[in-house]
């Protein structure tokens, strides 16, 4: 019998996994996540679901929707990545984790055909949720995308709903240069007859999502032409304010399909979206004096919101504590940086991490300085030893920098 930890250290070795290492781990077809499916007897048949996908925001809409449902008194599950501390984070029923004993009767129950077919770490968390949500029979499941949609090994779901927040310049290496390609491959979980919710209207991605939907006979809705009602919700960050009215739009649409949410649970749910889902690690406000927040945005687009709210804060000096993985285009990230502010440059602790002097000099050509550290948490402690009562602690740059600190 393996422990918890050697059973999730074996997952993380079998087959290149993206989180760690990037573009080797990225699979061209759903075959494995078939044959893994029909292995399991098809649990993703046996329960109802929402299927998110979007370059920024999918995560904060699928916990919020998960808390409201949770708030309506249905079994929810809830599927999401990365995590952040414990692999379990990414497989929750009504915001509990799922227990490590299941986690390692899966491996041990299928651990043949797993190691048979040379299932990657995505491909096999993908088939144990299912499974885990089948077996303790969730009302309904939210199920977050890992990346793009068409080819991902989420997308053997039939959902009651899919959704779309935006389409950014993000894993270019993997779905395209452009939005429209990018905007194409997420597109592929739009399902014939299934109705589609977009976050938001873009020029460039309008068309595809059109297209795709007048194909597959599915109706299509775009969050920014509704009106509603001024909710609230515990997730801070200003950025929030999109994945509301996506949220909205979407619960919307569940309700007349027939799902029982009632105004009470709405505002419930939204008011403690944390506390529901446990989720952490956007705009996450962890200490005062100095105030020091953690937010995982990690491209272009989710940074360029990130740094208007910094803007907005009061402090004497910002401090920033700075860690990236290698796959990005800092060219776009770094010039959204305050000059002003004194980086603490560290390599995240996974392999696809950034070698942090790499990352001082491409920084210095953005007129961005600071020193490097040997971790991420020596990069924070330092930060935390110069910063005054009246500074801003920030910490971001990469889910993996953020989880260092939490």
């Amino acid at each position: 019998m393996k422990s918890y930890k050697e059973t999730v250290e074996w997952m993380f070795q079998q087959l290149p996994m993206f989180q760690r290492i990037g573009k080797d781990a990225f699979k061209k077809d759903l075959t494995n996540t078939y044959k893994l499916a029909e292995h399991l007897e098809h649990p993703e048949n046996k329960f109802k679901s929402i299927h998110v996908a979007g370059t920024n925001g999918k995560g904060s809409v699928s916990h919020m929707l998960a808390s409201v449902f949770q708030a309506a008194g249905y079994k929810t599950g809830l599927y999401t990545s990365p995590h952040l501390k414990d692999f379990r984070e990414r497989i929750r029923i009504n915001g509990a984790v799922i227990p490590q004993e299941n986690v390692v009767s899966f491996i041990e129950e299928n651990q043949t055909f797993l190691g048979f077919n040379r299932l990657s770490f995505f491909e096999m968390t993908v088939g144990m949720a299912f499974d885990y949500f089948a077996k303790e029979k969730v009302d309904i499941a939210i199920i977050e995308v890992g990346m793009g949609g068409r080819l991902d090994s989420t997308n053997i779901i039939k959902p009651e709903l899919s959704v779309i927040t935006n389409i950014g310049l993000d894993h270019t290496a993997y779905l395209g240069d452009n939005l429209r390609q990018i905007a194409g491959e997420k597109a592929g979980i739009i399902k014939e007859g299934i109705p589609v919710v977009i976050g938001e209207k873009q020029k460039e991605t309008t068309p595809v999502f059109e297209e795709t939907s007048k194909k597959m006979k599915a109706d299509l809705y775009f969050a920014q032409e509704f009106k509603f009602a001024k909710y609230h919700t515990d997730l801070k960050g200003e950025y929030q304010k999109k994945n509301l009215k996506t949220v909205l739009t979407s619960l919307k649409l569940l309700k007349e399909q027939g799902w029982s949410v009632s105004e009470e649970a709405i505002i419930n749910g939204l008011n403690n979206v944390k506390l529901h889902t446990g989720l952490q690690g956007r705009w996450d406000v962890i200490r005062e004096k100095p105030k020091v927040i953690c937010d995982t945005a990690h491209n272009a687009e989710g940074l360029k919101l990130v740094m208007k709210q910094l803007a907005k804060e009061d402090f004497q000096h910002l401090h920033m504590v700075l860690g990236v993985v290698n796959d990005k285009d800092l060219t776009k990230v770094l010039p959204l940086l305050s000059k002003e502010a004194n980086f603490y440059f560290a390599k995240p602790n996974v392999p696809r991490g950034l070698d942090a002097k790499v990352l001082q000099q491409e920084a210095a050509k953005f007129g961005l300085e600071g020193r490097v550290y040997p971790s991420v948490h020596d990069a924070f402690l330092a930060a935390e030893e110069v910063a005054l009562d009246e500074d801003l602690i920030f910490v971001g740059g990469s889910n993996f920098t953020v989880a260092e600190v939490l």
